[in-house]
């Protein structure tokens, strides 16, 4: 079974439900998808049925492979128990199959035997699988013998295939019910064209690979099965949080024109000065809650990748502790040969914490940082310039103090749950391949060291790090302040829940539960994250209770010397790759180090292997090096392979002896040069 809770999946429906519509959404994530047809080709005086079959083939995208086993049912256990660990495979139908099953052609066929075949192939299936078959068990019992056979045969095949999967989903106009685990999991199935129209655009699923700018794919949201039951939801976004009101503008910051730019000016008439939308208070069909099913990185590729590091040729020992970076990549892209994040975004959340958690900040200093990203300026924009980063400052609204009320109500929780999902959603539809993580908010270290304390049993005083005021000075007097706000807040809710939403409501506030919503957003995506200070390792300890898949897509690349991130990462598992102490800002600190990880990836994917790991074919490498053997002779002489120690031949009249003249050179008729026993020529 795939670590991120099934590997093979039976997706059941009626007629026009959507259930082919809700499978293919299930692998629109995957780089490459083996599309199995089991239907025969339509007949000729069947249009109807002939466009079915069109419609399917249009909505497949041009990534993927088709393979036909209508000739011979049987072949289709034997594609499946070939697929490799690394492949995914979509079967539409098995009512096709059964119908070639039964066809007088094959007959006589032991279909009992034959299906038994088939769930044995399932369940020993190593690829990643997607079964769609029509439940026609809910429908009168046929009036003819053929049709009686048809559905017992079906009926027969889905019970044992269902046996032999994770899990089984049942698609009902469009409304997917999960069966198999227990719990229901309601999803909503993207929305189609009808069946006169054609063309991907129209009634496909999201398309693999990188979504295009702007678009509205749906894509692995409905991989991760994310709740989206409520009723009003958004019917063609199949799992996307859709809101009516736009998200923040992403930027994509610009080296300053000349180093000797006045400092503090900004730029005037540019898409930079537009102003941050703060965060929309709208009710959307996605409900959040413990226990989701979201993906987990591909658990062959990763290893694979560092197996593969051993092979190249490396002058040295190889890439150190960086080989982390490349396992990490290549399991959240799918592949052995990872490539360097091309498109990255910065998502930069903006809220103040009131009261004594912001103690020791000066009023209105978060607020200028924020303004200084938006204009492009200060070191967060400028290491995302360097780096081509977009850049996207999002605010929140500001919590209250944690000390004497809960930081939010649960209405704005469920909210900024929401939106986060929506920022991730809109990233990975836009394209972008990593995500980095960061808040500059007042008081936030103070706020995630209140989630650490409740989630992980840490004291305040080891979690939050000393106070340094603008001059340099330690302010003592303020961290005994925030100490004192985490140990009452703690104090104030030790009778309350500890579930993830409470946690949030309670001492979390705005950044920390937004932060939260993006990594479940980006972990349905198949989105990787850049974590870079304490409110995303916050939000990532949060994350257990509702999706323990989201850490898996987490990656620090410094804990900055913070003791909240070194024991939020310890718990977490999550090992920095770098020990740099980098204290340059959130987002900062995980830029600075993104063009070396960026170089790893790019130099573990183009080194070729090691020569002698080679065919053999050109075991013997070429050289510079001297040839130290004779020059073969000229004209007629010794055959022998052996070294010739002879005095070469004089050039005017001389000795003809064939003997070797061991006189000294620069005799009379001799050459002024002499040949060394090693082949070299002296002189």
């Amino acid at each position: 079974m795939s670590v991120d809770g099934w590997n093979t999946v039976l997706v059941l429906g009626g007629i026009r439900s959507g259930k082919s519509e809700f499978a293919e959404s299930l692998v629109a994530d995957a780089p490459t998808v083996r599309y199995v047809a089991t239907a025969a080709d339509a007949p000729a005086d069947d249009a109807e049925w002939a466009a079915r079959l069109a419609a399917h083939r249009e909505r497949r995208p041009e990534t993927w492979t088709t393979e036909e086993t209508a000739a011979d049912p049987r072949r289709l256990a034997d594609v499946l128990a070939s697929a490799g660990p690394n492949e995914t495979l979509l079967v539409d139908d098995l009512g096709g199959w059964v119908t070639v099953l039964l066809d007088p052609a094959h007959q006589p066929a032991d279909d009992t035997a034959t299906i038994a075949e088939l769930a044995a192939a399932v369940r020993s299936c190593a690829a990643r699988l997607v079964l769609v078959s029509p439940e026609v068990g809910l429908s009168l019992v046929p009036t003819t013998p053929l049709g009686r056979a048809f559905t017992d045969a079906l009926g027969a095949a889905n019970r044992a295939v269902a046996d032999a999967c994770d899990a089984v989903v049942l698609v009902v106009a469009g409304q997917a019910a999960w069966l198999k685990p227990g719990a229901p999991h309601p999803a909503t199935v993207p929305a189609q064209a009808g069946p006169t129209q054609s063309g991907p655009a129209q009634s496909g699923p999201a398309q693999a690979g990188p979504a295009q700018p702007g678009s509205a794919q749906a894509g692995p949201a409905q991989a991760g099965r994310a709740q989206t039951g409520a009723p009003g939801s958004p019917g063609g976004a199949g799992g996307s949080v859709a809101a009516s009101e736009p998200s923040p503008d992403v930027f994509t910051p610009t080296p300053p024109a000349a180093p000797d730019a006045v400092p503090g000016a900004e730029p005037t008439g540019t898409a930079w000065a537009a102003p941050t939308m703060a965060l929309p208070m709208v009710a959307t069909g996605l409900v959040i809650q413990p226990g989701m099913e979201l993906p987990m990185p591909d658990e062959y590729a990763g290893p694979q990748a560092i197996e593969r590091l051993a092979t190249l040729d490396v002058p040295g020992s190889g890439l150190g502790v960086l080989e982390r970076a490349v396992g990490f990549a290549a399991a959240t892209q799918g592949t052995v040969t990872p490539a360097p994040w091309g498109r990255v975004r910065v998502l930069l959340l903006h809220g103040d914490h009131l009261g004594d958690a912001a103690a020791g900040t000066v009023e209105g200093e978060s607020a200028r940082r924020a303004r200084q990203a938006r204009a492009g300026q200060g070191a967060l924009a400028r290491l995302a310039a360097e780096s081509g980063a977009e850049l996207q400052v999002v605010e929140v609204p500001a919590s209250a103090p944690m000390e004497t009320e809960p930081t939010l109500t649960g209405e704005q929780v469920e909210v900024a749950l929401r939106y986060g999902w929506r920022l991730a959603e809109e990233a990975a539809d836009a394209g972008v391949r990593l995500l980095v993580l960061g808040a500059c908010g007042a008081g936030t270290e103070a706020a995630a060291a209140a989630v650490l304390v409740a989630t992980a049993g840490a004291e305040a005083p080891a979690v939050l790090r000393r106070v340094v005021t603008d001059s340099g000075e330690i302010d003592d007097a303020a961290w005994m302040r925030r100490c004192a706000a985490v140990r009452d807040a703690l104090h104030r809710t030790r009778n309350s829940p500890r579930s993830a939403k409470d946690v949030l409501a309670e001492l979390g506030g705005g950044d920390v539960a937004v932060a939260t919503g993006v990594l479940l957003g980006a972990t349905a995506r198949r989105l990787p994250v850049m974590l870079d200070g304490p409110v995303g390792v916050a939000a990532a300890m949060v994350t257990r209770d509702l999706a323990g898949q989201a850490r898996h897509w987490c990656l620090l690349a410094d804990h900055g010397g913070h003791p909240a991130v070194q024991l939020g990462a310890d718990v977490l598992g999550l090992t920095p790759l770098l020990d740099l102490r980098l204290d340059l800002g959130e987002g900062a600190n995980a830029l600075a180090a993104l063009p070396l990880l960026r170089s790893v990836l790019a130099l573990a994917a183009a080194l070729p292997a090691h020569p002698s790991l080679g065919d053999g074919e050109n075991d013997e490498p070429a050289t510079d090096e001297p040839d130290f053997r004779e020059p073969e002779p000229a004209g007629p002489g010794p055959t022998s392979t052996e070294p010739d120690f002879r005095e070469p031949e004089p050039t005017g009249p001389g000795p003809t002896s064939t003997e070797a003249d061991l006189r000294e050179p620069g005799g009379a008729g001799t050459d002024t040069e002499a040949v060394d026993p090693s082949g070299r020529r002296a002189g």
